[in-house]
């Protein structure tokens, strides 16, 4: 008998190596490596493969229009896309536990059933009944939606064969294993492997495929990091689960834009798209407020307004603590750091804390102003004038650094009914005249200033 050979894979980032070690060099992760075996390389491996029928051809002379886009009825899921979810494709859907994944995906079924087509959904993870009522309490009656209760990938296929389906959904792709491959379900042999099969499968058969995914303890796609380059989009789909705000953001995607987002709302009847996500963040804004300060944000290709909110408290510790919400912890760090030095303000015997209101989790660093005015507005606390939004990068001279798309953002400001917006004093230059009409604009180049305009008069 052959010798079989194993070999020990990183779970986190599929790092592969001989011998077993406590660290992985690749991703620094503790006690990740999983013994496998080697997959031996031969002819009919993946048993959904296409037939060998193509061949090169000029690129003027490619045809596309077979190219179909599959339209969800979602505004704003369509807009992340790219104009609908393309025929054959594979799309990967990552998320929390109980963020909604197969709530989201049932009701994108029940959309493609009532456009006509067959729809598999392979709900491993849960009983065919559980799924059902799931359905049900949705709203979710359809005789085109199949559920198959099932995690060997051979019976799936022996499914797909008998009902040709147009659509295919497998819940989820660390559940389902091939019966030849002697490592456990979700390991990053089988993980690997079933993913490959599925993009066969789409490709092949040109069936429009949905892996549902897990993510590890810090956010990140469980499994090998092949599962995202073989996929063509991968999705994430986070939110706080206290507010019910959803948000799907797009991390790849072949076939549309990269980093764009699209706003959704759990209710009892499901998740419902936010067509004005800017209106319902300030739905709750309390006026006159010390501590809040509106900021125009940029997400993917839309504007949008957050509200962020400083306190700053004495400390009962000798250790001050800082502590953020939605915003870089070490950002903040920094911050502080210019605030200190460049207006003297005592903040290391103070605790501050900053939140962005909604459960929104901001990563451009146009808020860097927006956050330093916030603070400070608590440090004195003096509120900021309610009609006045602030945006800008700053750097560690305590400079105002400009920032791009500003005419979305200030579009976005002025129908929302703000009247005045501090901004870096280089964004003045090229700026339609229409909008400087809307809006008073006022440039600054330090942090001094917009201090001393908006709470040192």
């Amino acid at each position: 008998m052959v010798k079989q050979k194993s070999l020990w894979v990183c779970n986190e980032c599929g790092n592969q190596q001989l011998k077993w070690t406590g660290s992985c060099t690749l991703c620094k992760g503790w006690n990740t490596f999983v013994e496998e075996v080697e997959v031996n390389e031969k002819e009919g491996r993946f048993t959904s493969r296409a037939p060998r029928t193509a061949k090169p051809v000029l690129i003027q002379e490619v045809d596309t229009t077979k190219f179909k886009r599959i339209e969800t009825g979602y505004q704003e899921l369509d807009r992340l896309i790219g104009g609908g979810f393309v025929e054959g494709s594979l799309n990967l859907i990552g998320g929390e536990p109980g963020i909604g994944k197969s709530t989201l995906i049932l009701q994108l079924a029940k959309r493609f059933a009532d456009q006509g087509l067959t729809v598999l959904y392979v709900c491993g993870e849960e009983s065919a009944e559980q799924t059902s009522l799931r359905a049900k309490r949705l709203g979710i009656q359809s005789d085109r939606i199949y559920l198959y209760s099932e995690t060997l990938f051979s019976q799936i296929q022996t499914q797909i064969e008998k009902i040709h389906p147009d659509v295919l959904i497998i819940d989820s792709i660390q559940i389902v294993y091939k019966g030849e491959l002697s490592s456990a379900p979700g390991s990053v042999t089988q993980v690997r492997e079933i993913a490959m099969e599925c993009m066969h499968l789409a490709k092949g058969a040109g069936i429009t495929t949905f892996l549902i995914g897990h993510v590890t303890k810090s956010g990140d796609l469980a499994g090998p990091r092949v599962l995202e380059h073989i996929v063509d989009t991968v999705f994430d789909f986070e939110g706080d689960r206290q507010h019910g705000y959803r948000l799907m953001r797009s991390v790849k995607n072949r076939f549309g834009p990269t980093d764009d987002v699209a706003l959704f709302q759990m209710g009892e009847k499901g998740l419902q798209e936010i067509l004005n996500p800017s209106l319902t963040f300030l739905e709750e804004r309390q006026i006159g407020l010390a501590g809040s300060v509106i900021i125009p944000t940029i997400e993917g290709t839309r504007a949008m307004l957050v509200e962020v909110q400083a306190l700053v408290a004495p400390s009962s510790f000798a250790t001050s603590s800082r502590r953020s919400t939605g915003i870089d912890p070490k950002r903040l760090t920094l911050l502080l750091a210019v605030l200190e030095k460049r207006m003297g303000y005592q903040l290391h015997k103070l605790d501050v804390f900053v939140s962005v209101a909604g459960g929104m989790t901001i990563t451009e660093p146009a808020i860097d102003l927006g956050t330093i005015v916030a603070i400070a507005s608590s440090y004195c606390n003096k509120p900021i004038p309610p009609d006045t939004v602030l945006m800008g990068e700053v750097g560690l001279g305590g400079e105002v650094r400009s920032i791009p798309r500003l005419e979305n953002r200030l579009k976005e400001a002025y129908n929302l009914g703000f009247k005045r917006c501090i901004l870096s004093a280089k964004n003045l230059k090229g700026i339609n005249k229409k909008l400087t009409e809307k809006i008073s604009l006022h440039g600054i180049s330090r942090v001094e200033e917009a201090i001393q305009i908006l709470l040192q008069k």
